[in-house]
């Protein structure tokens, strides 16, 4: 039965089995079940599963290195959905301790399979929320990577760190605008967008633009804050009008 198919009891009986059933199997080195979690078709048996490892490497330190060389092994499974849960499993152990997991991301970015590509994205966007200096140390070596993809997904990785931080995030968007690159110039406008609309963000970000020197991506970050503000206006701090009126005033 799917995760969610089940009463809330049942599901927090489940994880706790999840939980307890992988740190047993760390301590033996017997990977069964973990294996199974891992590799789950139930999207959320895998989010209980290095949710599990994350609360055991922060809970249990004689076990962190014994968890590190687990995910080491299998980030180089064959199976997609493993390597997928691996970088997540890392994403939440990077919330704390950037460092210890660089080595999956530098892998992960990689990947052959887009899952794990955007398992790498979804990591960032956590671990930038709560770990942000090393995280976006990080980023930066790959802001003008050959390969675009990683381009993108560098991008749209700090997407979240930027929402409430926008400063933070800004000086490595500002990199990204002359990108020849559609996928990558998309993405880019789709951040600003998606950081304009949040508290106390729109009068940072349209400050900020005025200090670049592409106007063509300038303009269309400028439509599309302006839109994204009738998009998710049960979210944005202002209505579509209070934004046009700032964009109006701060001379655009």
């Amino acid at each position: 039965m799917p995760f969610y198919d089940l009463p809330k009891p049942e599901r927090e009986k489940l994880v706790e089995k999840i939980t307890n059933t992988i740190a047993a199997e760390i301590n033996s080195g017997k990977l069964k079940n973990t294996v199974a979690y891992f590799s789950d078709e139930d999207t959320y048996i895998r989010k209980s599963a290095y949710l599990a490892i994350g609360r055991i490497y922060e809970e249990s330190k004689p076990l962190q290195k014994k968890i590190l060389a687990i995910l080491d092994k299998l980030l180089k499974d064959e199976d997609a959905k493993i390597r997928q849960t691996v970088i997540n499993a890392a994403g939440e152990i990077g919330k704390t301790d950037f460092d210890i997991v660089q080595h999956f991301f530098d892998t992960g970015l990689f990947d052959e399979h887009h899952s794990v590509r955007n398992a790498v994205i979804g990591s960032m966007k956590k671990m930038g929320e709560k770990n942000p200096k090393p995280v976006l140390a990080w980023s930066k070596k790959y802001l003008h990577h050959t390969d675009k993809e990683i381009r993108r997904e560098i991008c749209h990785g700090i997407e979240l760190r930027g929402r409430t931080h926008p400063r933070d995030i800004l000086p490595l968007l500002k990199e990204l605008q002359h990108d020849k690159t559609a996928r990558v110039r998309n993405t880019l406008v789709h951040v600003l967008g998606q950081i304009a609309y949040k508290k106390g963000c729109l009068e940072t970000v349209l400050k900020d633009l005025k200090t670049w020197d592409n106007p063509e991506l300038v303009a269309d970050a400028i439509e599309e804050i302006i839109d994204v503000h009738d998009r998710y206006k049960n979210f944005s701090f202002y209505t579509q009008k209070e934004a046009k009126e700032i964009v109006i005033k701060a001379g655009y």
